[in-house]
């Protein structure tokens, strides 16, 4: 069901795995991929986040956006696994990943559009959630109408179609959060 009254897409497929498995990835994932402090350019200046970020894509496609560029890693076999999962459920296809590490919920983000050029126009991104449990929000561009879910351990949130031009979207920050997240974001890029 489509969560969005207008102008886009975007479906929550719930969990789609148990506790056990999304802790399992979860913790795989924390210790094997090759976080780094995001560094992006804000209102003129460069600002590195407290969120960690690693991009994975096919080919080694770059990613920029916000004044960055991305140079893409390998798959890893976890990451492999989680694609075509995620690719089976939506039926989709994804050639590229940013993955996000939250450490606590006084981490977030604010209001954006994932509209970037490189970006397949109009593609799905598949947001899967391993770890805490988050709030997550649409707001339409026009008419600031807001639209809210919570991101379960092991969810998958599907934004396609029109979505990004005429929604933004937001992780916002709750200090009541304690524990870490992380958000495999998979993509299409244009090659």
């Amino acid at each position: 069901m489509n969560l969005l009254p207008r102008d886009g897409t975007a479906i929550y497929f719930g969990r789609i795995f148990n506790e056990s498995t999304a802790r399992n990835y979860y913790e795989r994932l924390s210790s094997t991929l090759p976080w780094r402090h995001d560094e992006v350019v804000m209102f003129g200046k460069r600002v590195v986040t407290a969120r960690e970020v690693a991009w994975f894509a096919d080919a080694g496609i770059p990613y920029r956006y916000s004044g960055s560029v991305k140079q893409a890693a390998a798959w890893t076999p976890e990451l492999a696994e989680l694609k075509v999962r995620v690719e089976e459920i939506t039926g989709l296809s994804f050639n590229s990943c940013l993955a996000n590490l939250y450490h606590h919920g006084g981490e977030g983000m604010s209001w954006h559009s994932d509209d970037e050029k490189a970006l397949l126009k109009h593609a799905g991104i598949a947001s899967l959630s391993l770890g805490a449990e988050r709030a997550f929000s649409f707001r339409h561009k026009r008419d600031g109408e807001t639209v809210s879910l919570r991101l379960e351990n092991g969810g998958l949130l599907v934004m396609k179609d029109e979505t990004q031009d005429h929604w933004k979207h937001a992780l916002p920050k709750s200090a009541k959060i304690k524990e870490p997240r992380i958000n495999l974001t998979f993509r299409t890029m244009l090659v």
